[in-house]
């Protein structure tokens, strides 16, 4: 196989990124217009949009990009395959990481206009609080076991029927309605909208999902001990980067 340009699989995951919180921050726009007082069925609709746009763009971007769409699953796909020389290599996460971050940013802008509201109205729903964090930790280590047990089991072809399903039920079985993201949490502090969160409430967010993703790593290795082979396969089956011509 030949790899794929590294500025190829980049703009991949910030676009995939993007519309992915489009996605989120637009369907939270509809449910509060559409479902104004009622909080459960708008979580339902956001839901239920997410779950299926997460899948929908996973089967679009995956074969690029691997269709990360989050900078802790990269950087868990580095950690874990670099033994092996698998996975994203140090540059490639270089290069991953701010094109996810800025593509959520942008996805967010997208999202606003298509509603007709500020390009950026900075978010005002507070979400700093200790169960929210340990719901964030909860939510982020189970999507890292679920993506990499699906790749070191060889059913990494399922990921985007697994993931969508997990997001959209960790929405509603999670306290923090399961953000599981960085990049995702950054762009949501964009839309002062049902699906924002404020600035200020990023940090703890952002840490939550660090300790999330470090307690999902000690769990994949604990069952799946060969996990590092298979980062080439994580979210879904792509070209790594480690083979063909260079970036």
């Amino acid at each position: 196989m030949t790899a794929l340009p590294l500025w190829r699989r980049a703009i991949a995951e910030g676009i995939g990124t993007g519309l992915l919180v489009t996605v989120v921050v637009g369907s939270g726009i509809a449910a509060a217009s559409l479902s104004p007082n009622d909080v459960g069925l708008q979580l339902l609709e956001n839901a239920f949009a997410t779950a299926l746009g997460l899948a929908v763009l996973i089967l679009m971007i995956g074969p690029v990009s691997g269709a990360h769409f989050n900078p802790v699953v990269s950087a868990v796909d580095w950690w874990i395959g670099r033994r092996s020389g698998a996975g994203l290599t140090p540059r490639d996460l270089a290069a991953y990481i701010p094109a996810q971050i800025i593509g959520a940013a942008l996805g967010a802008l997208l999202a606003n206009l298509m509603y007709d509201e500020a390009a950026v109205s900075w978010s005002t729903t507070d979400r700093s609080a200790g169960h929210l964090w340990l719901g964030e930790v909860v939510a982020t280590a189970g999507l890292i076991v679920l993506i990499f047990a699906l790749a070191a089991s060889g059913r990494a072809s399922i990921a985007p029927a697994a993931v969508g399903a997990y997001i959209g039920s960790a929405y509603w079985f999670t306290s923090s309605t399961s953000f599981a993201n960085p990049a995702v949490t950054i762009g949501r502090a964009f839309s002062d909208t049902f699906a924002g969160i404020a600035p200020g409430s990023l940090p703890g967010f952002v840490i939550a999902q660090v300790i999330g993703a470090a307690v999902g790593v000690a769990l994949v290795r604990l069952l799946y001990p060969a996990v590092g082979r298979a980062a080439d396969e994580v979210v879904v089956p792509h070209t790594p980067a480690s083979t063909g011509a260079s970036p």
